[in-house]
């Protein structure tokens, strides 16, 4: 089975196709930079050029950085305020004419992970932690999703919330070097240990395969390692959970 699976990102869009049963990419990515206006509108627009791309027909799945219930944005992230409240499987079904399941884009990630990669039969409580414009996170509990953990929403200092401050954006916007950006992401990292104490942390996202550059400034006891689908986790697990329909919330 076959399946078009979508990642959008604060700064880029992707897409692959899938291969549900291995959780293999059989395509290349085809990535489209995110509209700088970030709204519903030219957003709707992109996803419809990626699937005329790959000239698909099925059902698709997508990943998107806002908390997602019952395929409604409940909170805009970094992203344009007027998606708050818009049905985005609606909006994107109506663009294309085709069945979309959306999903928080860290949920994805982690449920390609949990599925297909190394958080595969992991016990308790995981979290996977994406590192990108922001600091989305999925939790699953003996592989059970927790839909929209957005720990990356913790207020900090005089930031509205710590992923502006120890996000992979931050260490750009600011020209950090891996080891003062590191101390950063071990400090949010502190934050997550302390308030839910999980018993694996995986990182996904762009940076994550980066993590030998900054891995010795992680210094918490619980175990953080890089998911092994790194950077295409979003596009595979956004397939699988529209082959398997699974729920944003319920």
């Amino acid at each position: 089975m076959e399946v078009l699976g979508i990642d959008v990102g604060g700064s880029g869009m992707k897409g692959g196709i899938v291969n549900i049963e291995t959780g293999k990419m059989i395509s290349e990515r085809h990535r489209i930079p995110t509209p700088k206006s970030r709204t519903p509108e030219e957003m709707a627009d992109v996803i419809a050029q990626i699937v005329a791309h790959f000239d698909y027909k099925g059902k698709v799945g997508c990943g998107f950085p806002t908390v997602i219930k019952k395929g409604i944005c409940k909170s805009p992230g970094n992203l344009d305020p007027s998606w708050l409240g818009v049905n985005v499987e609606q909006l994107f079904e109506d663009k294309t004419g085709l069945d979309f399941t959306v999903v928080n884009d860290a949920d994805i990630a982690g449920y390609a992970a949990m599925e297909y990669g190394i958080g595969k039969g992991k016990e308790g409580l995981v979290v996977m932690i994406t590192i990108g414009t922001g600091l989305g996170s999925g939790a699953f509990y003996n592989g059970e999703l927790i839909p929209n953990f957005e720990l990356g929403q913790i207020p900090y200092k005089k930031y509205k919330k710590i992923e502006l401050w120890a996000a992979g954006s931050a260490k750009e916007r600011e020209g950090l070097s891996y080891k003062k950006w590191g101390k950063r992401f071990n400090k949010f990292l502190k934050y997550v240990d302390l308030i839910i104490a999980p018993d694996l942390i995986l990182l996904g996202g762009g940076a994550s395969k980066d993590f030998d550059q900054f891995k010795d400034y992680i210094t918490i006891e619980t175990p953080v390692m890089p998911a092994q689908l790194q950077n295409h986790a979003g596009i595979i697990g956004a397939a699988a959970a529209a082959f398997h329909k699974i729920p944003a919330n319920s």
